[in-house]
């Protein structure tokens, strides 16, 4: 069985190293590769959200519960990161700056058991395309919550300090729509 409370402080220990990144990925690689144990561990989702495990100033771990259909606009994290799925699928679509303001760079498709590391100056976009939620471990060196960085707005793409409130939000407005899709009569 899966010992999550093992697993933070394994982390906890691991950004103490000298590649804290590689380290994290290691672990986070470790823990999803067995998706069952994993959410028998923390539950099994059944609401969309970000759901603070740890928050410091050298780390965070985040349980994201990505609704049906939900897409975050580009952002930056201005720290590394580490995203491992246990269920569902997250579209990553990676975009860089341009004198235009941003450009598109390609894309990665995560599905359970896949990790992925982004460096610190990343900029992605976050898509759950499923009809059902998606889970994902998302550990990041540094503050998640404090640590200013900006956003960019899905039509224009022009450039804004990031909001974390506007993200919760975001996270509320998905949870309302993921209750209602479980209200509905099936036919």
């Amino acid at each position: 069985m899966f010992d999550f409370d093992r697993f933070v402080q394994d982390c906890k220990a691991a950004v103490r190293e000298t590649d804290s990144r590689a380290a994290i990925k290691a672990l986070v690689e470790q823990a999803v590769s067995a998706p069952r144990e994993l959410i028998a561990a923390i539950g099994e989702p059944e609401r969309v959200g970000i759901n603070r495990i740890h928050v410091a100033d050298d780390l965070t771990i985040l349980n994201v519960v990505w609704g049906p259909g939900m897409d975050l606009y580009p952002h930056n994290h201005e720290m590394w990161a580490v995203i491992g799925l246990y269920g569902g699928r997250e579209d990553n679509t990676f975009w860089r700056r341009s004198e235009q303001g941003l450009e598109r760079r390609g894309t990665k498709a995560l599905d359970p058991t896949e990790v992925i590391a982004l460096g610190k100056d990343a900029i992605h976009s976050v898509k759950n395309p499923l009809r059902q939620l998606t889970g994902a471990l998302h550990i990041y060196g540094g503050d998640f919550f404090s640590t200013p960085r900006s956003e960019w707005d899905p039509q224009t793409l022009q450039e804004q300090a990031y909001s974390v409130a506007r993200a919760l939000q975001m996270f509320e407005e998905s949870n309302k729509r993921w209750a209602e899709i479980q209200h509905r009569p099936t036919d």
